[in-house]
Parts: structure tokens; sequence; C-alpha cells
């Protein structure tokens, strides 16, 4: 392992907290990235890791260490990266997070093309409803709904997408139709359970310009956006979520919206990756093509 190797598979410990973590992450044995770190610690004379039975963590000199090989790496990355900007050739390995309904709706359709443009690009794909840490699993961008709350990362809107109230057609038949707030607050829901609170997420209207704000009781609570229009398909309960995702349930019938009339503001959606002071080439070609798969939802785009 020459020295370039052993840096960034010394930040990816550190960031991971974990030698069998970051030694699976690249693909080597837990003893080579031991005697890695201990040859290292060798060469410099001093101590950078102290290891626990649970936990590696960096004493001061491996926390300077640290420091510097992140900013030793960077300026590679960049170096590299002008020299793909020279011969628009961007290459290695791109891992990023997708929110599994954008992904299907956005991504996945048109990756092969992506993939047809940048063939010096490995994209690790990941689709999960959880909020990625970034850092700490060394992912390079994520696209997201909701508002960001990750400090420390540059969130890029590209998108706003109508939000629809919606029930099946057999649970209104059994139910009746809600026509004011009051009635629907009676109803039943699906409930979706943020990841970042932990409880179930409010219905959102807008009533006479002011935002209201409805919690209903629910038999099911969901973590998945599939999961939570499976179950509003099969009778379970209202749902709020972006009209895309229901357009072919919504045409045929068996999804029905209503209080169209007090829809919510369009639900924004966020292209985010690590603030840095150069964005590796592989990165920026995949945020750019991201916007463009996004540009007819684009905030501007619905003014």
């Amino acid at each position: 392992m020459d020295r370039l190797d052993t840096m960034r598979l010394f930040t990816r410990i550190v960031d991971l907290g974990s030698f069998t973590a970051a030694a699976e992450e690249a693909g080597i044995p837990r003893a080579t990235a031991t005697y890695a770190v201990q040859q290292l610690e060798k060469r410099l004379g001093v101590r950078l890791l102290v290891r626990s039975t649970r936990h590696v963590a960096t004493t001061p000199e491996g926390q300077a260490w640290d420091l510097r090989c992140r900013h030793v790496l960077a300026e590679i990355d960049e170096a590299e990266s002008q020299l793909g900007v020279a011969s628009m050739r961007p290459q290695g390995r791109l891992r990023v997070d997708l929110q599994p309904s954008l992904a299907s709706e956005f991504v996945f359709p048109r990756l092969r093309e992506f993939c047809a443009l940048h063939p010096g690009i490995e994209l690790v794909v990941r689709t999960d409803d959880r909020l990625a840490d970034l850092l700490r699993e060394g992912v390079d961008c994520v696209l997201r709904g909701g508002e960001p709350r990750e400090p420390g990362l540059v969130a890029r809107r590209v998108a706003a997408l109508p939000v629809v109230t919606v029930a099946s057609r057999e649970y209104l038949a059994r139910n009746g139709v809600p026509r004011t707030l009051e009635h629907f607050a009676r109803h039943q829901a699906v409930n979706y359970v943020s990841s970042v609170t932990g409880r179930p997420m409010p219905f959102q209207f807008v009533v006479g310009g002011k935002p209201r704000s409805v919690t209903l009781k629910g038999a099911v609570s969901v973590t998945s956006a599939d999961a939570y229009k499976a179950c509003a398909l099969h009778g379970l309960g209202f749902i709020q979520t972006a009209r895309l995702r229901l357009e072919e349930a919504l045409g045929d019938g068996r999804l029905v919206e209503v209080f169209a009339q007090w829809a919510p503001p369009p639900g924004p959606v966020w292209v985010m990756y690590p603030r840095q002071r150069h964005m590796p080439l592989r990165v920026r070609v995949f945020v750019d093509w991201l916007v463009e798969q996004l540009a007819p939802y684009a905030p501007d785009a619905l003014a």
C-alpha cells in the first residue's frame, strides 16, 4: 500500500471510527489496514490512533495528521479534476445516496445515458429513506426531498414538486369524502414517521393564505415512501406526498385527491454534497446531470 492509499485509508478509519469498516470499504483485509497504520506510526514516530474494543479515536498528533492528509488528498483530487476538465474524462468511484422514489422517477430511467457519457466514473448507488452521514459514510452527494438539516453541506435546490392529499377510492366509499378540515381530522391516515424527529409527519394545508397543520390517527405507520403509497392504495387511509409519485393511480381512479384548493407549497428537492474548496469533476458532472433531469420541476419552471 503506497503513501496515498495509506492516507486515504487513515482518513476513512477516522471517519468511520473503525478499522474493520474502513477495510471492508476499501476491499482489503482488516489485518492489512492495521499493518498499514502501524507502519505509518512507525515511520512518523508518533501514535496516531487510540484503539478500544468498540471505537477508534485520534490522538492530538493523529488529528493534526488527519487534517493534513485531507488537505493533500483534496489537492490531488483537484489536480486530477483539472486534468479531467482538459480531457473531458471525469474518472473514479462516485458514491451517491438517493431517496428511493426520486431515484425511480428521475435517475434510474436515464442512468444508462449518464454511464455512456462518463465511462470513467464507477457509480456506487444507495437508495434509502434514511438520511446519510456524508462525511462518515464517504458519500459524495445525495438527492433528497424535504428541508435540508445537515450542517456543513452545500444544499442546491433543484426542484419543487406539487403535493397532493389522497386516499383510495375504496377507503372514501367506506368512510366518506371529507369537506372540511374538521371532518378530515376524524379520518384515518397512513402516518409517515420522520427519520429526523421519530414522530408522524402532520398533514399540511394553506387555507385563506394561512398554513394549517392536521394530525390524524392511523392504524399503520411507515418509514418508506413505497410503503406509504402501497398502504394508501390498499385503503388504509390518507397520505400526503408529491403528485408525481401517484400520477398513474390518480389517472385510473384508484386514488382520489381531496382539498386541492388548500394544497401546501410544492415540496423542495435538494442535491447536497460536502462543502469543499474544489469539487471533484466526477461529482460536478453528476450534480449537473441531476439538475438537467429535474429541470422541468425546477422552482423557476413552476413560477
